[in-house]
Formats: structure tokens, sequence, C-alpha cells
């Protein structure tokens, strides 16, 4: 009895030594923090940090949602976005373990239903090939995210996508490839992708506020709620849901839960003495795969001036101060996330918050690796990178209005559906002296005359502003299409 209290003794002081070894750090971030959510206006930020095998650092900011007294902690839930991509490689990794997967095996072999235009792509792509953004595909999230179709849906009607480049010869980020990499682990796995995560790293990391789903989290109190600043003012917004396309991007977790993940993945695949992923396949999860180029990467390296950029298997890398950063970010309308590890000085972070594309996250993850090398910070990116990401911000401006210009289609010709092939329908329809917009049941608007046959969209959700929409007429004076969102859909018939 008196040597195990001596044991456990011992055992506290020295976490506690440790705890007391980066103080000094932790205080310089938690104000560097706060006073960088006052520059984002960011309603709510949760933060961890893992530093040489421990976690120093986990603290909730802020509040759930904006305008009430909902506190964010260290167990509220936000979701994790495109941060779960490293979440599936790690499931195939432990599928290789296993023997049940190589990462060069052909997927048609084990998934046989996946059909893309190109029958040669098909037959030759790899499951490497998914968890690199490097099949030949170009964007095709509109599948998903303006469809009102299910996952399985979506990846049968990608073998309607025409490939953007031929395979292996460039880089794309790709999120439909990703929800098959999901159907390869439910095949090789024999079990759905979510139970797999459950049974093969939640349960083992003790990830007890980790779920696969929103339809997991929908109801629990204690979850933030996604923001968007509109006109200088921030709002709440509905959640958009990505569990159609669960393996690319559907996960949903507290900081707490995400510490003891960067924990795991800093001390290369064990947990408290247990093996989860083996030496050989864990490497193979951050060995650089596919070289990035500039235009596919992040703004911030106008800032890092990276020598290199390539992507892993479910991270995207660069060299910062003569050392490797893994890194990923997840992104849905109204909530950001991001993982970075700085393997080699045993750093790591996570970040969550609730607002829309708030780039505190990199300021954050920057401002960590500096503090914990440097033991101080170096460079305000907070600043400059507000400075950066609001140089980049588009140009929101509506286009000139020709004054007394009529349109020369008349509004009921107008009525119909217009089609495209890729992009489905758009039904445009009167109710009283309102121009209705529907596009696949998903976007809906008002249509309000611009001049000549040119309509402004404003659409029903505030947050995704205005657009623009141009009706064209044929020879024979008829109306032939619609343009919007840059693309053509051809009219179809008369809406009864």
């Amino acid at each position: 009895m008196r040597i195990s209290i001596v044991l456990t003794t011992t055992l506290f002081l020295s976490l506690n030594l440790h705890a007391q070894k980066w103080q000094k750090q932790v205080k310089i971030l938690d104000k560097y923090i706060e006073n960088a959510i006052e520059q984002w206006e960011a309603p709510g930020l949760a933060v961890a940090v893992v530093k040489d095998g421990e976690i120093v650092f986990t603290k909730g900011y802020g509040t759930r949602t904006i305008g009430k007294n909902e506190p964010v902690d260290e167990h509220t839930l936000f979701v994790c976005a495109s941060t779960t991509k490293a979440f599936t490689a790690a499931a195939l990794a432990i599928l290789a373990d296993e023997g049940k997967i190589n990462w060069d095996d052909k997927v048609i072999n084990h998934l046989p239903e996946l059909q893309l235009y190109d029958p040669y792509i098909t037959r030759e792509i790899t499951i490497r090939d998914l968890l690199t953004h490097r099949t030949g595909l170009g964007n095709t999230d509109y599948l998903w995210s303006m469809m009102n179709i299910s996952g399985d849906s979506a990846l049968y009607k990608i073998r309607e996508a025409e490939p953007s480049y031929s395979l292996r010869s460039g880089f794309i980020y790709q999120n439909l490839m990703y929800l098959a990499a999901g159907k390869v682990v439910e095949k090789a796995g024999n079990q759905s992708w979510e139970d797999m995560l459950i049974s093969n790293i939640y349960k083992p990391l003790d990830m007890n506020e980790t779920y696969a789903y929103y339809k997991r989290v929908k109801d629990n109190p204690n979850i933030a709620n996604a923001h968007y600043k509109i006109d200088d003012k921030i709002i709440t917004t509905e959640q958009l849901v990505a569990d159609e396309i669960g393996p690319a991007g559907s996960m949903w977790s507290s900081i707490s839960d995400m510490a003891t993940w960067i924990k795991f993945l800093l001390d290369n695949g064990i947990y408290n003495g247990d093996t989860l992923i083996s030496s050989k396949n864990f490497n193979e999860l951050f060995k650089p795969q596919q070289i990035i180029p500039p235009n596919q990467f992040y703004p911030s390296q106008r800032i890092t001036k990276p020598n290199w950029t390539t992507y892993g298997l479910g991270w995207f890398q660069h060299d910062y101060k003569g050392r490797i950063v893994n890194f990923h970010t997840g992104s849905l309308p109204g909530m950001v996330a991001i993982a970075g590890l700085m393997p080699e000085e045993n750093i790591g972070v996570y970040v969550f918050s609730n607002l829309d594309h708030v780039e505190i996250r990199h300021a954050i993850m920057y401002t960590t690796f500096d503090l914990f090398m440097d033991n101080k910070i170096t460079y305000d990116w907070s600043t400059e990178l507000k400075k950066l990401y609001n140089e980049l911000r588009p140009d929101e401006e509506e286009p000139e209005k020709v004054e007394n210009a009529p349109a020369t289609i008349a509004l009921d010709s107008l009525i119909g559906e217009y089609f495209h092939e890729h992009y489905g329908t758009i039904s445009i329809s009167k109710s009283g002296d309102a121009i209705l917009f529907d596009l696949n049941n998903t976007i809906k608007g008002t249509l309000e005359h611009w001049h000549y046959n040119t309509y402004q969209i404003t659409f029903d959700k505030e947050w995704y502003g205005a657009g623009m929409a141009i009706f064209r007429m044929n020879s024979e004076a008829k109306i032939d299409h619609l343009e919007v969102f840059d693309e053509r859909f051809d009219y179809q018939k008369k809406k009864n």
C-alpha cells in the first residue's frame, strides 16, 4: 500500500511540474486569444493545446449563441467538418493493420458500384487516390449541398462529372471521394463507418463526447450554433447538415475530446500504452503523398512562405520555421475548425469556432507554434491574417443598374423549369405578385426586375446574400435559357 501511495504521489508531482513548466506560455496564449476574439468578433471559441505528450490547455470562450447567456465550455459540441477526414483515414489505417485493405488496392475491388465518367479512372483509382484529392475530378459539392438527394445518390451521379485533369496529375479538393473512402471502410470492415469509428477510435480513446453525425447531437443542450456576419451584424443561422457525406465532414465533438485526439496523434497512434495504429500505417498517414499547387493551398501561405506544400492522407502539409506542419481545416456554413500538429516539436493544437470562416483559427495555430517553440509571441498572426483576409474578401457590390431599361420578355414567359445536366432544375413560378426561384427544393428566393431581362435574386436564407438571374431568348424571340451562378440552365417547359 505504501509503495502504491509513493508511486501515485510521484506521478502527480510529475504531471504538476509539467503543467507548471508551460504555465507562462499558457497565460500568454490565453490573453492573446481573448484579444483575438475581439478582433475577429467570434461569438464562441474553444481551444486545446498539447505539448510533450500532455494536454496543457483546454478552454472555452464566449457564447454558443450570440445574444444569449450560453457560455462555451470544454464540453460544448462543435462540428468537426473536414477535420473528420483524418478519422476516416485513420479507420483505413486500422483496416490496413488488420490486412483487410492495402493503400494501393483498386477501389473497384472493394466498391464495384463506384463508377466515374472515365472507365479508365474507374478501373485504376486506388484507396490512396481517394484520400489525396487526385482522382481527376473537380469540385462536385453541388451534388450534396445544392441537391436534396442522399449520399448514395450523389456517389451514383458522380459518374456524370467529366474529369478536370488526368488521374494523379493534379489536386482539386474532393469531398465525395472521402465519402467513397468511407464506403470502403464499411465494405472492408463489415460494419458501418460510424460503428468503425466508435469501436476502434472513440471508445479506445475515451472520446465520450464525439459523434459521427449531427443527428446524434442535434438535441444536445450544450451545442454551438452557426453564425454569419451580414451588414456588420452577426446573426444566428440554421446549421447545414453534412450527414449525407459523413466520412468527409459530419463529425461533432468537444474540445476536451479533440485534445485527446491530438495527444494520440502526437503519440504516434498510441494511447495509454496501447498501440491502436501500427507505426508503419500511422507514418503512412503523414507521409507527403501529393504536391499541392499554390492556387489550391491556403491564403496564409502568403505569410508563412513555405518551400513546399503537400497533402498526406487526410492532412495538409507545409514547412514552417524548418519544421513540418500537418494540419487540416474544417468549414461548414457558420462553423469552423482546425487541427494542427508540429511533430518534431511535439506541439499540437485544435480550435473550434461558431462564426463563418473566421480565420482566428489559423492565427491561434501559428501563434501556438511560435509560443511553445520560442517561449514568446514573435508575430501578430491575428492582426496580419485579419488584414490578409479582408484584402481577399470578394467584391460584393451589385452590378451597375441601367435605369429605364424594361424587360423584353413577358413575365409570364419566364414561368417554367430550367434544367442543367449537373446542377439539376430551377423552377420559376408566381405566387401573387411574387416571382419565386427554387433550385432543387434546396436554394429558394424571390426575383425582382433589375434591368432588361436580368432579375435580382433575394434568397430566403439571408446569409446566402443575393444573386443575379439573366433570361435569354432564342432566334425566335422565345425563352431559351437562364443564366445563374455562371451556369446555363435550359428552358424545359412551362410550369403548370
